[in-house]
Order: C-alpha cells, then sequence, then structure tokens
C-alpha cells in the first residue's frame, strides 16, 4: 500500500510503500478486545490485602459469659460485626495476569494500527527531530501536522530531546517503534512515525513466513 509521507512544516514531500500484512489488516474486533483486557489486567498489581477476624490483633477472650448478662451471646471482639474486626470477603494478593498466544497478541497490535491508517490517523514523516528538548517544539510540530487530539509519537530509536519535550504536553506520548502496545495505539487518536519507526514496526511486528 502506499501512504503519504510529510516533512517537519506538515507539507506532503512523497509517498512510501508499506506492508499490507501489516498495515492494511482487516480489523479484528474480538482479538483486539481480548488483547485489550489481557494488557489492563497484566498491569495491576494485584497486591490489595484485608485482615481476616484470624489476622486483626485482640480478640483472644470471650468477652462475657454465655449466659446470664442480658446480651447477645458474643465470641470475640473481634468478629466481623465489631468496630475493629476481621473483614469478611475482602480482597487478598493474587495473580491478575493472563496469557494469550503471540499470534493473537501480534494480529491485535497489526489490527489496532492498519484501523489509524483506515481512519486517516497515522501520520508518517520523513523524519522525526527537533532543535532543542522544549516543549514549544512538539507543540509547533502538532500545530503544523494539524493534530489537535491525542497523538502517540513512535520512534525508531531513543530520544530523549523528543521524549522530554512531548512529557508536558496533555495527550501526547512517546513510544519505541518495537516496544508498541495494542492499549498505546487505541488511547491515542493519531499516531505518528518516521518513515524509519514504519519500517521497523514492520521488521518487529510482521507476520513470519511472508
Amino acid at each position: 500500500m502506499q501512504l503519504a509521507v510529510k516533512n517537519l512544516e506538515g507539507q506532503t514531500v512523497g509517498q512510501v510503500e508499506l506492508r499490507d500484512d501489516v498495515f492494511a489488516v482487516p480489523f479484528n474486533e474480538a482479538v483486539v478486545h481480548q488483547a485489550l483486557l489481557r494488557q489492563l489486567a497484566n498491569a495491576r498489581q494485584g497486591t490489595s490485602d484485608t485482615k481476616t477476624r484470624a489476622e486483626v490483633s485482640g480478640g483472644g477472650r470471650k468477652p462475657w459469659k454465655q449466659k446470664g448478662t442480658g446480651r447477645a451471646r458474643q465470641g470475640s471482639i473481634r468478629a466481623p460485626h465489631w468496630k475493629g474486626g476481621g473483614i469478611v470477603f475482602g480482597p487478598h494478593p493474587r495473580d491478575y495476569s493472563q496469557d494469550l498466544p503471540k499470534k493473537m497478541r501480534r494480529l491485535a497490535l497489526l489490527s489496532a494500527i492498519s484501523s489509524k491508517v483506515t481512519d486517516s490517523h497515522l501520520v508518517l514523516l520523513e523524519d522525526l527531530y527537533i532543535g532543542e528538548a522544549k516543549t514549544r517544539e512538539i507543540a509547533t510540530l502538532l500545530k503544523k501536522l494539524e493534530i489537535e487530539a491525542s497523538a502517540l509519537l513512535v520512534l525508531p530509536d531513543v530520544n530523549t530531546q523528543i521524549v522530554r519535550a512531548a512529557r508536558n504536553i496533555p495527550k501526547v506520548a512517546t513510544q519505541l517503534a518495537r516496544c508498541l502496545s495494542v492499549g498505546e495505539v487505541l488511547s491515542h487518536r493519531y499516531i505518528v512515525m518516521p518513515v524509519s519507526a514504519a519500517r521497523q514496526v514492520e521488521e518487529t511486528f510482521a507476520p513470519h513466513g511472508s
């Protein structure tokens, strides 16, 4: 497939041919949904914990005798219905992680990227660089590209200047091409990447044997 390439001034300067099996994959909603749920689940720490009546301090003896007081029978001041008592059915540390076959993870990511192409929300640049690590540099670039919504800047290599300049802009994030995830692609309306990053996406995520 052929996609337009822009310069840093927002002008179209040519076209580039990209792989159909990476940037023109039919959108598979079920797989994308499953991959996104997996990513969100794997991000959970699962460290929430509450104490049961066996774990809270105190309550080692019966508060009063069983009969003759006129009060309801009680066995411990740390029963769940007492203040300071144990918690019933509270959270305890657990592993929320989910697994998903590698081919399905790849299909989900390529479906998400291809949907950006279909919606004309993938912006290809001949190169991506800034003069200095200033927020206004990235803000000016996005304005020239006519991007007013959230954007993900995909980089071929680590670029501390771009990362530092972009991190102060709300809804703008940066990520390496080889580390893209479904959640990042779907949570930003526009994907901005130089051609070199697009080539790295092809090299990293293209189906084997094609």
